[in-house]
């Protein structure tokens, strides 16, 4: 149970004093109220016995009286009504609250750290205001506090309630004061008439109520003196008489009132009588009207119904909240069913009740005209009358009762007994006329000696003599329990149990066996629940003395179970709300004894704090109830019983509504609806109802106020995007919009640096190669994962949209309505210096009340009318700002309606969920409230210093905190007849048009991407960009011109400068191009088309080409000094031709110049790999040219009959053309950068390969692969590594390249809609060495195998590398010229000598010694067969010298003797530098062979 203030033995004196009745003259009256008291009020302070009083026993011991209290009060002759104890007790329960500033009393128990005292249920406290100031003083007094008052004031006003009952005489009157004035005209004869009056109320039938202990009741006379008016000597003659009649222990002169009321005003005097007046004392009270004759004091109940109970009631039916509590209080499906709970127990504001007030208006002093002396003569008063006047009698009374007792000990008892049953002895036994069954109405006669021991043993109980008290009740039980007389035998076990207990020393243990079955005889045989719990009441303190908190706990479980199955059989027999105050209250104590068991049982603490606080509710204690329920929550909070908890919560909820704390019922119903809730869906939209309903009520008082926050929907702050753009116009017909960023695409990280490498690629050559320090990426989306350190740039007049998500986590559909966002904003100029003052914020959120207006000079807000969302849907809503200003903005939350559709459980506007009965028609449409929700969101963590990693911080996230700059131009693109699936190499002209569609101009248009080689613009020269289709074939693409038969297969050439094309030094920017405009410059509102040539990429597959246009405002800002519109086009590429290319030199030498600069093979093998996937039947070759700075392509070596190579699907073409070196004037312009285009047709119509797209596209395809090769290496391609830079290497590497670029130019036909198209394309081929075969395709790169993890050291690069022998085999070119065939005759000549010419060419720029050694023949018996075998004539070995690019001759005879065909490749070439001594020879490649026919003729 709960710590009390007293202990158990001082709380059990306490509740068993002796009885005193007072009768006063009016005189007396009149003297004592002027201190505003009846002569009871004024002795009842002093009432408790400051020094010992000692009396003897019947064996003459002394017996010590200590710490003694006596009750003294008037005569009631009327008991009190059982509906006024009623009243009375709930009163004293309901103004009896948790005191202030109490020192915490935590319980830990396992898990929970239980805050048990008052400071946990401040909330139902009215007068909790100057807390701390009380917990200050009470930290440093010395007294002892109650945890649970309430219950003490009911028990010790429960007790003092107690009517006198015939079958006990602890509450009996022992002894009468007689109080007279001496300002009587005869006090003696006063004295007399108050004598026969009492002994008339006493010995007449007329009065049975109050009850006396024995006949021969104590007359103690009284003499009451007025000092401040009566004659004082008069007064001590009548006293000296009164002491001669009477005696002097009979009789006492109390002299009171030393002072007027007026006099001394200021001295401040104690008052002990408020804390006595507080407690309503019904012994001296009646409230029966129809009793004119009782003495009354009236100013004791002025407070006995409280007026705030009684308008609590009446709110709650007015407010629509019945007060039905009939249901199980774990129900809730049933509207009295509270629950709820609050984050902070003391966030709880309680408004003064109206009798408190009342109470503060009009105080009333007690004891004015007393002073000190006074209070000393009264309390020398009461120890007079006790200790020569009530103690001696009662020690008398005992001795005459021990007397009658002992004298009849001689009779044997159990003849005794026989023979009061057979002659009805001297008592005569009857029964009750309810009962006549049932021995518990057995009533005793007044002289029956069965009482006389009940007498003895209650006389000596309450003069603390127990251990005879025990004796006596002892003996008396058995009495009881023999004549069957239940009822004396229950209070006979039950005060032996409390004697046996109170006995000093404890020299028996104490009998709860006697309790129990005193409480089980109460309650089932004489259905008295009255005593049944003063019975339980004292069994459980002393079990909570003794640590036993269990037993207690089922003790007072037991009687709250079984309380209504008792019936109505007397006057103080509980209804039904006395039963629930009951209850309440035991089941509080319950709880209270298992949370102060050994091992605390927290649970059961909790759940029967919640029973407790349903029986307060059911009772109407709303305070206590709340109570209750909040220390119980304690328990339940965050342990996932979400059951219990909402059950919890909405009681809170619905006891703080009654109470009228408002804004605690909201907190409560908000805790239910932000929780993940596992009740039903009519549950919830019980739960919202009512919430909806507490907080239009709580809006309604301050409808000026805050919004404050609304719990629903759930906001998924961090989820929350930011857009800054207007609605760019979609695809019309032919025109396809730039995609750029909208807030239906998802965000990829890669992505996003990818823009910012492309964006900071742009901003580097605009700034001469360097990116400035305050470089900001443009980001039109922020969301979580980007990067929101810094305040984001929008534009003035351009919307701002948020998208907040939105998450309903109830199972009923929710609208919101007029949604809207909340903002505040700050005007700046940015465009000249701030002078220091600072303008006005400006803010819509006093407007927030009301529908916001959509136009505003500041910043306009969107309003979404209705905004509807489904059970558990998470949406997505997008608020809309118009900024009219520049400055800085804050967005802080959303603004809405919050309602719910309206319920189909709804009759005549009453819920039968809710319970709530609601005025008008707010629920025929759905009741709706405003509020509102902040958006919150926390920044990254923070992990760069060793305090942040160690530490838990955060950084800042300002994507809702934008600053509004001054204009910006602002371009849209739009794409016109853009492919979205080309051929590999595929060669595709659309248009681009760009529309400045603000009011800034904009120039430095530029567009970047990572796939150059995929589109261009044209040719920085206008002559080379065809500025539309000629009226040639098929309307093509390139810029054509017809051909003749005549030039067909001859070589066409032309000179360019990469530059033209956009591609050298003049644009370090890979992949940044400009894109040409008129005057550079795009006027507001103005659009321009320009044709963009596209080229589908060599690999097949979906590629995404990632376009980012650049462009700047005219008028320069300090804010913003560029903007960005991102495109992604989608080609999805299918295969086309495949190109194989080699090159070889050729064994020809020219008579003319060209023999000199030599001359070469080139194949080119071309394949078709189409697989019909685009409808393609077959392709064109139509033209095949050259690109180089050295070499050109002269003439097809073998062309087709019909001039067209036509491929079919996996068909395969071979091409041969020879290619020379550039002339010479030709090769000048390799100094400059230029390139030889050459152009051999194979169709009717020649392609300007020199102009775009063609050129535009080599070009860019060239730097890519070049790009491509310098990432991979690391380097740079122009700059020479370690062995580049040896002169042998070079001069032999040198013989190997060609740097000759092949261009194969095709067609395909298509039939598509049945309709014929002709695409055409180019695929590119670089020949970079002699013998390598080099394809179009990229090959694919073969898995390989797993192999073993080998550690191995890395080799040191070689100082000198030598050229390989590979290379050294290139140096010198021979060839070999002879008759195809000779004719001889050998039948007249035997030998035929035919002469033969051996050139020899330096391919070098070197020197070089040349061996020609004619010894080798053909050894291998194949070759002797198929060739036959002869004799080269002259020298075996010839030496020569050779200087660069030199071309000798050397004249052989080679000798035969017989017919045959004979292969003449058998001479040996070893060459070597000149300059390289150390070099050995190396074998040269040989040529083709050698086949002459010798005939014989």
């Amino acid at each position: 149970m709960a710590q009390c203030l007293q202990s158990v033995q001082e709380f059990i004196q306490d509740s068993f004093v002796p009885m005193v009745a007072v009768l006063c003259s009016e005189d007396a009256e009149k003297v004592t109220r002027k201190n505003n008291l009846n002569f009871s009020e004024l002795v009842r302070p002093f009432c408790r016995l400051t020094s010992e009083g000692h009396m003897r026993d019947p064996n003459n011991q002394i017996q010590v009286i200590k710490n003694l209290k006596i009750n003294i009060s008037n005569i009631v002759t009327q008991p009190p009504q059982p509906t006024v104890i009623r009243k009375m007790l709930s009163e004293v329960v309901s103004v009896s609250q948790p005191a202030d500033g109490l020192v915490a009393n935590v319980i830990t128990a396992g898990d929970y750290d239980l805050n048990i005292s008052d400071r946990s249920i401040k909330a139902s406290v009215p007068w909790y205001n100057n807390w701390k100031e009380s917990l200050m003083e009470l930290s440093t007094s010395k007294f002892f506090t109650a945890t649970t008052p309430w219950f003490e004031a009911y028990r010790e006003n429960f007790f003092q309630s107690m009517p006198a009952s015939d079958h006990e005489f602890l509450n009996h009157y022992l002894a009468c004061m007689l109080v007279v004035s001496s300002r009587e005209a005869e006090p003696v004869e006063q004295f007399l008439k108050l004598s026969q009056e009492q002994h008339q109320i006493q010995h007449s039938n007329e009065y049975s109520y109050p009850k006396w202990f024995i006949p021969n009741t104590l007359k103690y006379y009284v003499l009451l003196h007025d000092i401040s008016e009566g004659d004082e000597q008069r007064a001590d003659s009548v006293y000296e008489e009164m002491k001669q009649r009477y005696g002097t222990q009979g009789c006492y002169l109390l002299k009171i009132n030393s002072r007027s009321s007026a006099i001394g005003s200021d001295e401040q005097i104690p008052d002990p009588w408020s804390q006595y007046l507080q407690k309503i004392n019904f012994q001296n009270q009646d409230f029966n009207d129809e009793s004119p004759s009782v003495v009354i004091n009236s100013k004791n109940i002025e407070n006995s119904i409280n007026a705030e109970e009684a308008d609590e009631l009446d709110f709650s039916s007015k407010d629509g909240v019945p007060n039905n509590f009939k249901a199980h209080p774990l129900q809730l499906d049933h509207p009295s069913d509270p629950g709820g709970h609050l984050d902070s127990l003391e966030a709880l504001k309680c408004t003064a009740p109206v009798s408190e007030a009342k109470k503060q208006t009009s105080v009333t002093t007690h004891g004015a005209c007393l002073t000190l002396n006074d209070h000393d003569r009264i309390r020398q008063f009461i120890q007079e009358f006790t200790f020569r006047g009530l103690l001696p009698h009662i020690e008398k009374t005992i001795r005459q009762l021990n007397d009658q007792l002992v004298s009849r000990k001689g009779l044997s008892r159990s003849l005794f007994s026989a023979t009061k049953k057979w002659f009805s002895g001297s008592k005569v036994p009857e029964k009750s006329i309810n009962e006549p069954k049932n021995t518990a109405g057995l009533l005793y006669p007044p002289e029956a000696p069965e009482l006389q021991i009940r007498k003895m043993a209650d006389l000596c109980f309450l003069v603390q003599h127990y251990d005879l008290a025990y004796s006596c009740y002892h003996t008396a039980k058995k009495d009881f329990l023999n004549d069957q007389a239940m009822l004396y035998a229950a209070g006979a076990l039950e005060m032996a149990a409390i004697s046996a207990f109170l006995q000093p020393g404890a020299p028996r243990p104490y009998p709860a066996h006697y309790m129990d079955t005193a409480i089980q005889t109460y309650k089932d045989m004489c259905k008295n629940m009255v005593l049944a719990e003063r019975c339980a009441l004292l069994s459980a303190e002393v079990l909570k003395s003794q640590t036993k908190y269990s037993e207690a706990a089922t003790l007072l479980i037991r009687m709250t179970s079984e309380e209504e199955s008792v019936s109505v059989s007397s006057p103080l027999a509980s209804c039904s709300e006395d039963s629930d105050l009951r209850s309440a209250l035991l089941l509080e104590q319950a709880a209270h004894c298992f949370i102060n068991m050994r091992s605390p049982m927290v649970r059961k603490f909790a759940f029967h704090m919640i029973l407790a606080g349903h029986r307060y509710s059911k009772a109407g204690q709303k305070r206590h109830a709340l109570r209750c329920y909040c220390q119980a929550m304690q328990v339940y909070k965050g342990k996932g019983w979400s059951l219990a908890e909402d059950h919890i919560n909405f009681t809170i909820g619905r006891q703080s509504f009654t109470l009228r704390q408002l804004e605690n019922a909201v907190s409560a119903f908000r805790h239910i609806l932000i929780n993940d809730s596992k009740q039903t869906a009519s549950q919830q939209g019980t739960f919202l109802r009512e919430y909806l309903y507490v907080y239009k009520s709580v809006s309604q008082l301050s409808p000026e106020g805050p919004l404050p926050q609304l719990p629903l929907p759930c906001i998924e702050s961090s989820a929350t995007r930011v857009f800054f753009g207007h609605d760019r116009r979609l695809a019309e017909g032919v025109k396809q919009a730039a995609t750029h960023v909208s807030l239906d695409q998802e965000f990829d990280r890669d992505l996003s640096q990818q823009w910012k490498e492309l964006e900071e690629q742009v901003v580097a050559i605009v700034n001469r190669g360097a990116v400035p320090v305050n470089f900001q990426p443009t980001q039109y989306c922020l969301n979580s994962q980007t990067d929101n350190l810094r305040f984001p740039m929008a534009v003035v007049e351009e919307p701002i949209i948020v998208e907040v998500v939105f998450k309903n986590p109830l199972k009923v559909p929710l609208v919101l309505t007029d949604l809207s966002l909340l903002w505040k904003f700050q005007p700046k100029d940015f465009c000249r210096l701030q002078n220091g003052e600072a303008k006005e914020v400006i803010s819509n959120e006093k407007d927030a009340h009301m529908k916001p207006m959509v136009k505003n000079d500041v910043i306009g807000t969107e309003v979404i009318p209705e905004f509807n969302m489904s059970h558990e849907e998470t949406k997505v809503a997008r608020l809309k700002l118009f900024p009219h200003q520049t400055g800085e903005l804050h967005i802080l939350g959303v603004v809405y309606n919050l309602g719910t559709i309206p319920s189909p459980n709804m009759v005549d506007g009453i819920d039968s969920f809710a319970g709530i009965q609601t005025e008008g028609n707010l629920t025929s449409n759905g009741m709706s409230v405003r509020g509102r929700q902040d958006l919150e969101i926390q920044g990254p963590r923070l992990n760069n210093t060793k305090e942040e990693k160690t530490s838990v911080k955060h950084g800042p996230d300002r994507r809702l905190d934008p600053v509004i700059t001054p204009p910006m131009p602002l371009l849209e693109v739009f794409f016109i007849n853009f492919p979205t699936g080309l051929l590999c190499g595929e060669i595709r002209k659309a248009y681009v048009e760009f529309v400045n569609v603000s009011k800034v101009p904009l120039n430095a248009l530029k567009v970047v991407s990572k796939h150059p080689e995929f589109f261009t613009f044209g040719s920085h020269s206008a002559p080379l960009t065809p500025l539309s289709p000629t009226a040639s074939e098929n309307c093509s693409a390139y810029k054509t011109v017809v051909s003749d038969s005549s030039s067909a297969c001859t070589a066409t050439t032309s000179l360019v400068s990469p530059v033209d094309f956009g591609v050298g030094c003049d644009n370090p920017g890979l992949g940044v191009v400009d894109i040409p405009l008129p005057d550079s410059v795009l006027l507001p509102g103005t659009s321009i088309q320009l044709p963009m040539w596209l080229r589908g990429p060599d690999k097949e597959g979906v590629h995404e080409i990632n376009f980012l246009f650049y462009y700047k405002s005219t008028e320069s800002t300090s804010k913003l000094s560029h903007r960005v519109l991102r495109h992604t086009a989608v080609i999805c590429t299918s295969r086309s031709l495949s190109v194989r290319a080699t090159v070889c030199r050729s064994n020809t030498f020219q008579d003319d110049d060209d023999g000199r600069n030599g001359n070469m093979l080139v194949f080119v093998d071309v394949e078709n790999i189409n697989t019909n996937e685009a409808g393609v039947r077959e392709f064109h070759i139509v033209q095949v040219s050259s690109s180089s700075k050295h070499w050109r392509l002269q003439k097809c070596i073998n062309p087709c009959e019909d001039k067209d190579a036509k491929l079919s699907s996996r068909e395969r073409g071979k091409l041969c053309f020879r290619a020379t070196k550039c002339k010479s004037q030709e090769a000048t312009s390799s100094a400059l950068g230029k390139y030889t285009f050459t152009d051999i047709n194979l169709g009717n119509e020649q392609i300007i390969s020199a102009t775009t797209p063609c050129a535009d596209f080599f070009f860019r395809s060239c730097q890519s692969t070049e790009s491509k090769k310098t990432v991979l290496s690391g380097q740079p391609a122009h700059v020479s590594s370690r062995w580049q830079s040896n002169d042998v290497t070079k001069v032999v590497r040198n013989c190997n390249e060609v740097d000759l670029n092949i261009i194969v130019l095709w067609k395909a036909y298509v039939v598509e809609d049945n309709k014929q198209l002709i695409l055409e394309g180019q695929l590119h081929v670089a020949l970079q060495t002699i013998g390598n075969e080099v394809c179009s395709l990229s090959q694919k790169q073969e898995a390989q195998e797993m192999v073993l993890l080998k550690f191995i050291r890395p080799e040191q690069p070689p100082s000198l590398a030598r050229p390989s022998m590979e290379q050294l085999s290139h140096l010198i070119k021979t060839s070999l010229r002879y008759p195809e065939s000779y004719d001889h005759p050998f039948l007249q000549k035997s030998l035929c000598m035919v002469p033969v010419t051996l050139t020899l060419s330096n391919c070098s720029l070197a020197g070089v010694d040349v061996i020609i050694d004619l010894r080798h023949k053909a050894t291998s018996p194949e070759t002797l067969e198929v060739h036959g075998s002869f004799t080269w004539l002259g020298k075996t070995q010839y030496k020569l010298q050779l200087k660069a690019q030199e071309i000798q001759k050397l004249q052989l005879k080679a000798c035969f003797i017989h017919a045959g065909v004979y292969n003449l490749g058998t001479p040996r070439v070893f060459a070597k530098l000149t300059d390289q001594g150390s070099m050995c020879e190396t074998s040269q490649q040989n040529s083709m062979p050698a086949l002459i026919i010798i005939n014989s003729v």
